[in-house]
């Protein structure tokens, strides 16, 4: 199995990544997340990868992040979900906004992903709902790496209180001024919701 490749990027032709590693060239697909994050042709890249070997083929996926590659592995696992329709997923959502949809159950958010259909959505929020702390640890760490402010604190919180993920952005975004700490942005949130 090839668990991580670390080369040079010598071609990127979205969805795939051409990596060169000791004069070896590793075609590498990978969803359009990972592919922004990577740096100029000719520069180092180190990618973290899973290999898939079928019958008919061999394919090499590659991710920017161990949390990709982790929620790619947990997807392609669920009954009528592949490896494309898993870049296609990660590719129209962020690792840990995938994670928070599927927890709060909302389909309609999951349908607006290339491939996925009401059925599909369905399935994926039935087989990952509260199973999903394999994927927020890596991603926590990612996440932690960058700060963090009052205003993404206090919409955080709300979403921990049970608030969808637009609302608490929409009540925060309604009392947020510069200045305020994030107890005084959940606080304030909170009242105006009230109203």
């Amino acid at each position: 199995m090839i668990g991580r490749l670390k080369g040079t990027l010598a071609d990127k032709q979205p969805p795939w990544l051409l990596v060169d590693v000791n004069g070896v060239g590793y075609e590498v697909e990978a969803p359009m997340s990972t592919i922004f994050d990577m740096p100029q042709v000719g520069e180092p890249v180190t990618l973290y990868t899973h290999l898939a070997v079928r019958e008919d083929a061999q394919q090499l996926f590659g991710f920017a992040s161990e949390a990709e590659r982790t929620l790619f592995r947990t997807l392609i696992k669920i009954s009528g979900v592949g490896g494309k329709l898993a870049l296609a997923i990660l590719s129209g959502m962020p690792t840990d906004e995938f994670v928070r949809v599927v927890e709060e159950g909302d389909a309609v958010r999951l349908t607006k992903l290339p491939g996925v259909g009401k059925k599909t959505a369905e399935r994926l929020i039935i087989e990952l709902r509260g199973k999903t702390d394999s994927v927020i640890a890596p991603a926590g760490k990612a996440a932690a790496a960058r700060p963090a402010t009052p205003a993404a604190d206090a919409r955080d919180a709300l979403v921990a209180l049970g608030y969808k993920a637009n609302d608490a952005k929409k009540m925060v975004d309604a009392v947020d001024e510069a200045g305020l700490d994030s107890e005084t942005l959940i606080r304030k949130a909170l009242r105006s919701s009230v109203r």
